[in-house]
């Protein structure tokens, strides 16, 4: 096989698991660039498993910058969320595997996890590769990274029967949360949140944002209205579209003709159960 080949192949399936492993489209793209630039210098015609190679190559960079990251996270200012990525419908779209893609509520949950704990959790949970493999991938035994994943499991609050759900807000709850907020009827958007709902926002330190997670049905509610009437004060009005986002519905926000916030939404029990503002401009550049 080819290298031209090789990277058509294999460039989107790459990328799906160096963004779910870092969080970072920016890292995961230059992950993948990365990878092919040292398949390149090999020589990989005869290569019999060229998928399980190429991953175990991302999944060691991956590693390598997730140990780092924990330094500077610890010291960024206000809550960590990923970096959104658009997911629109077509076969044209070629950026991520969505079959493979976790909900953006589980790679949220990704955070509380170490660096071997989420990344055995993504080749297992997400590419779905067997412990023999991951084994090899992370070298580590066979029973080392079961109790790795079980751990993990339990970080996130799941329990080791319960599957792992693609957590994620259709169109129909969307239009719903849009419509609460329109009719400025408070009533109507606490009937949409769980009493335990939580809203995170993502400022970075360079974009106002909630510093502490927002927690109950009515302090959220009460936020989101705040939220509302600061609208009033641009000039230039404020547009907000419904798109795909990690496989949901999401919502941009764009103030001026600039992306301003992503929201994303997670329901459970038919209830929302978290709200994810991401303001930080660097995190909304390649939307």
């Amino acid at each position: 096989m080819g290298m031209t080949e090789l990277y058509q192949k294999y460039k989107a399936l790459l990328f799906t698991l160096a963004y779910q492993l870092t969080g970072s489209v920016t890292d995961a793209e230059d992950v993948v660039q990365d990878v092919f630039m040292k398949v390149y210098k090999l020589h990989l015609d005869h290569l019999e498993e060229p998928k399980a190679y190429l991953c175990k190559m991302v999944t060691n960079r991956c590693f390598d910058l997730l140990k780092s990251a924990r330094r500077w996270r610890e010291q960024y200012v206000g809550p960590w969320l990923p970096e959104p990525i658009a997911t629109p419908d077509g076969d044209g779209f070629e950026s991520v595997v969505r079959s493979d893609l976790l909900s953006y509520a589980m790679l949220v949950l990704l955070e509380r996890l170490s660096p071997a704990e989420r990344t055995i959790f993504v080749l297992r949970e997400a590419l779905c590769f067997d412990y023999p493999i991951i084994a090899e991938f992370v070298d580590k035994s066979e029973v080392n990274c079961r109790k790795l994943m079980s751990r993990a499991r339990g970080k996130m609050g799941i329990s080791e029967e319960e599957p792992i759900r693609a957590e994620a807000a259709g169109e129909e709850w969307v239009q719903r949360f849009i419509a609460a907020l329109t009719q400025n009827n408070i009533n109507s958007v606490l009937s949409l949140l769980a009493e335990d709902v939580v809203l995170v926002s993502d400022g970075g330190g360079k974009a106002s944002a909630a510093v502490h997670p927002i927690e109950t049905s009515e302090r959220v509610a009460h936020f989101l209205f705040g939220l509302i009437q600061k609208v009033s004060y641009y000039e230039e009005g404020v547009q907000i579209e419904r798109t795909q986002l990690n496989g949901q519905t999401g919502l941009v926000i764009r103030a001026a003709g600039v992306i301003q916030t992503v929201v994303l939404i997670h329901v459970e029990n038919d209830a929302i159960v978290s709200l994810y503002f991401v303001r930080n401009p660097d995190k909304l550049q390649r939307m």
